[in-house]
């Protein structure tokens, strides 16, 4: 899988872009009506949710409009801006616009918080293929960090550990999301379910496999090895890691009287 990176692109261009602060300087001939940002994106988006980031180009998103690849450079600079709107876009969806995020108490905002963006990586997985060591300094996802952190504003945490927490649930979805994705892949790419594959290689497995040598994997292996569910490992570990929270919480609290 190809990794990309967000912020290649020229920054005055993707921010102005990113914030819609500047329309493009038209090329050529100019705009066929229709044609706008957003449609691009939409476009662009629905490529890549159904092929994948490696498959999509300004040219592919071009072809989907029924218009010149140089149309769409009039209303975008190019692939690498374009890929910093199409994830600013996205994550738009889980906005909710409200003060839900204060219902229940951190605990339960925070179960949103991962719910939402769970979500969001099932709903468009081609978000996993780019690096999120750099943000992307769009609306949306100013809008989404400030959402999240809203969910342990009340819990006493300094603004280091609310950043902590925040950063610990939305990594652990990330990776968690990504088990699912690739689990789903292998069956897409290989043809095989999980049981299948493991139908087909426990007979050579069960020939090499010293179950003296190691009793525990023998053990815990024969219950758990094929039956990966990802959705079950997701509820499993979510659950944990705001059990890690709660009492971190909690000692923060007790340590501030």
């Amino acid at each position: 899988m190809t990794t990309e990176y967000v912020g290649r692109g020229d920054p005055a261009r993707a921010m102005a872009l990113l914030w819609r602060s500047r329309e493009p300087v038209p090329r050529g001939r100019g705009r066929p009506p229709g044609i706008d940002v957003d449609l691009i994106l939409a476009a662009a988006i629905d490529e890549a949710d159904n092929l994948g980031l490696g498959a999509l180009s300004m040219r592919r998103v071009a072809q989907r409009l029924g218009v010149g690849a140089m149309t769409l450079y009039s209303h975008v600079p190019g692939k690498a801006e374009l890929l910093d709107a199409m994830i600013d876009t996205v994550y738009a969806e889980v906005l909710d616009g409200g003060d839900s995020d204060r219902e229940g108490g951190w605990r339960a905002a925070l179960e949103r918080v991962a719910r939402a963006n769970w979500t969001l990586y099932r709903r468009h997985p081609w978000i996993l293929q780019v690096a999120a060591s750099r943000p992307v300094l769009g609306p949306n996802l100013m809008a989404k960090y400030d959402q999240e952190l809203r969910a342990v504003a009340d819990t006493g945490l300094d603004e280091f550990d609310m950043d902590a927490v925040v950063t610990l649930i939305t990594g652990f979805v990330q990776g968690a999301a990504k088990g699912a994705v690739d689990s789903a892949g292998a069956e897409q790419r290989t043809g095989q379910t999980d049981e299948q594959w493991w139908s087909a290689h426990a007979p050579y497995l069960e020939n090499v496999f010293d179950a003296d040598r190691w009793p525990t994997a023998a053990r815990v292996g024969a219950v758990a090895g094929a039956a990966f569910d990802p959705q079950a490992a997701f509820e499993f570990g979510l659950s944990r890691v705001l059990d890690g929270i709660d009492v971190f919480i909690g000692s923060q609290q007790a340590a501030a009287g």
